[in-house]
This record gives structure tokens, sequence and C-alpha cells, in this order.
């Protein structure tokens, strides 16, 4: 089977080891992922390097984004692991924009991954 990501041709950021292109399943309007170039499953298999150069694509990727969506927050995630909801097995990140009003009640952000953690 053909990793999804490998294929990505018209990125909208991109680096020497990384691409940056719109979620086709958005959370909210301007959601992106950063990938690395090599296939490889996770973050924790990233080289510094590679790492790097994510980190590079996210910043622009805000700057992308507060332009063109105007949001007023942000969440970062990614999920390493079938348990933790990984679908491809290509190592993103998912810089979401948050907009107020987007949830009822955003406290604790990326804790809601596990329903009844969110609220504390």
């Amino acid at each position: 089977m053909t990793c999804p990501f490998c294929t990505i041709k018209e990125p909208l950021l991109e680096n020497d080891l990384a691409l940056c292109f719109f979620d086709t399943y958005p959370v909210n309007r301007g959601h992106l992922l950063i990938i690395p170039r090599r296939h490889v499953d996770d973050y924790f298999g990233l080289s510094l390097e590679e790492k790097a150069a994510m980190d590079e694509l996210m910043i622009k990727g805000k700057v992308y984004i507060d332009q063109h969506f105007k949001p007023d927050a942000f969440n970062i995630g990614a999920n390493c692991g079938e348990e933790a909801g990984q679908t491809i097995f290509h190592c993103h990140i998912h810089l979401i924009p948050r907009y107020s009003g987007d949830v009822e009640k955003p406290r604790g952000g990326v804790r809601g991954v596990i329903p009844g953690k969110q609220s504390y």
C-alpha cells in the first residue's frame, strides 16, 4: 500500500527535510500537517535535523495561518502509535488553529484525547 504522505506533490511550505500542507480532514479552518520527507513511522524515529526542519515549517505555518485565517490560539499534536489514534504511519504533526467559541469549554486542550480527562 502506498503512503499518502510520500506522494505529496504540491506542499504549501517545504524545506530540504520536511513538508507542510493542509490536512485533508481538517479539525478547523487552516489545519496544517508537517511531515518529514523521509518515511518514518512517528516522532520518536526522527533525527535531530528532521525535528529542526519540521519546527521551522511549524513556525512558518503559524505565520501563514495567522495571516490567512486569524485564529485566536493553536494546538500542536502528534499521534504516535495506533493506540494513540495514529492512522497514517508516516510521522506527522498537526498544527490546528483554534477560534473563540469553536468548543464550549476549551480548558484542558489536548487532555481531551481521553474523554473525561480534559476538565480538571
